[in-house]
């Protein structure tokens, strides 16, 4: 007699393949702040109050040890309105007004200010513009205020009230829309895929690997930043690779394999639960043991850490793919050639929501220095790194791509300080920042994955 589940799985593949909610969603974006959207503003701030946001905006004493922890700052020190307590407090003069009861009594003593069309452009302007949300300030506070989620928060009010980056928001409504923030159909998925594992088993001793898709029961659920399939393809073959090397058992979904979540930027909570809600159905779909988060900095963040808030927890482990590697070296699954490296010195990154709000910090070290023999720290590294410039969704906010190449000075600085030829780090978005930022700053480094560092020093048995 046939099982039950196994009959009902195999109903399920032969089914169309629906991806995102197909809804053809475009969110509604103003013009301006007018008199609508700032009543819109001040109906959706109670709404944003957590009690990390309540303790943030209040617990701001103004001693500026913030602004030597910020990479606007530190590199464009003559803006002296990019002091992280200067763009919070374009919120916080809002929040004092509604809800200090000194505010009521002195106003301009606690520096409240009631929401004008001036603030909110100001607002706009500091908050989407001239922050990452990297919570390298948040390290440096003596009051533990929480920069990166009072921004969220500030983000989600005017989000939801119509003001926000239009290429933010088009690249959310495409993953809603469409199951991945670049609509890559199925089809082409799986052909992309298929093509990428017939380029790696042309390698040398290669022949055999696979990458697998919808294999039910694999120990690794291998999730993808939409990058990869749509501009660097040779990144999943590198990671394929590394893993058919040391006989990991993964697979990859044909349908939710996109580990992004932009709504982490936007502010959004219920776009954020409803991207990760479909990688947990594929997960129990596909019944993996380990949830295997690729290299992509808040995508990492978003799984490991978010998930099980969004969704009140998880009934399987979750990893990344920077862990797992350093794991396969440390119980000697994969055999280096240093040599294959000999004459490039490398640097590496620590991408804010790998390190600083993920705690992976050693891990690529291990990875590294496993591989190559010149490798040579940054000044500021680990929980201490300075963001490149290109996270909370920097890069999808053209607008403001003048000031995040301007950020990104005390980036350039410090790899150029290493004498680096090979920039390492495990974050799309950094990957782009840091190619922008070293062509513009003149350095002349290669900007490479952790994936792509080991398939080419692998020893092929």
């Amino acid at each position: 007699m046939a099982d039950p589940a196994e009959f009902k799985a195999k109903q399920e593949d032969t089914k169309p393949i629906k991806l995102g909610t197909q809804e053809g969603r475009k969110w509604p974006i103003k013009e301006g702040f007018t008199p609508e959207v700032l009543q819109k503003m001040e109906e959706l701030l109670p709404s944003k109050l957590n009690r990390i946001v309540a303790t943030s905006l209040a617990g701001c004493i103004h001693c500026g040890m913030c602004s030597e922890a910020c990479h606007y700052t530190q590199s464009i020190p003559e803006d002296k309105k990019l002091l992280p307590a200067y763009k919070a407090d374009r919120f916080r003069k809002w929040y004092k007004y509604r809800y200090d009861w000194m505010a009521k009594v002195f106003p301009s003593f606690v520096g409240a200010q009631p929401l004008t069309k001036e603030l909110a452009e100001e607002m706009y302007d500091k908050l989407w513009g001239g922050c990452t949300m990297c919570r390298r300030c948040t390290f440096n506070c003596p009051m533990g205020v929480d920069y990166g989620m009072l921004v969220r928060a500030a983000r989600g009010i005017m989000c939801e009230a119509g003001r926000i980056p239009q290429h933010l928001q088009d690249t959310i409504d495409t993953h809603y829309n469409a199951g991945n923030n670049m609509a890559v159909p199925h089809d082409e998925f799986v052909e992309t895929i298929e093509w990428i594992e017939e380029e790696l088993q042309d390698e040398d001793g290669c022949e055999n690997y696979t990458i697998p898709l919808d294999k039910r029961g694999a120990k690794y659920f291998l999730t993808l930043n939409p990058r990869e399939p749509k501009y660097y393809p040779l990144t999943i073959q590198a990671t394929a690779k590394v893993l058919n090397a040391a006989g990991v058992d993964f697979t990859i979904s044909s349908r939710y394999w996109d580990l992004t979540n932009y709504a982490m930027f936007n502010g959004i909570d219920k776009d954020a639960k409803l991207f990760a809600s479909w990688i947990f159905d594929e997960m129990k779909r596909l019944d993996c043991e380990y949830l295997l988060s690729g290299e992509c900095g808040h995508g990492y963040r978003g799984l490991r850490w978010e998930l099980p808030n969004w969704l009140g927890g998880v009934p399987f482990k979750i990893t990344s793919v920077m862990e797992l590697f350093a794991r396969l070296i440390q119980e000697g699954r994969i055999k280096l050639d240093k040599s294959a490296w000999d004459g490039d010195v490398f640097t590496y990154h620590d991408s804010c929501n790998i390190a600083r709000s993920g705690g992976v910090w050693e891990e690529p070290r291990t990875v590294i220095t496993a591989a190559v023999n010149d490798f040579r720290e940054m000044e500021h590294n680990r929980e201490n790194s300075f963001c490149c410039g290109g996270g909370g969704g920097a890069l999808a906010m053209p607008e403001f791509s003048p000031r995040r190449i301007a950020a990104g000075k005390i980036k350039a600085d410090e790899i150029r300080a290493t004498g680096a030829t090979v920039v390492l780090q495990s974050c799309h978005n950094c990957t782009d920042q840091l190619k922008e930022i070293c062509e513009h700053y003149k350095i002349h480094a290669k900007v490479m994955n952790l994936a792509e560092l080991l398939s080419e020093a692998i020893v092929i048995a």
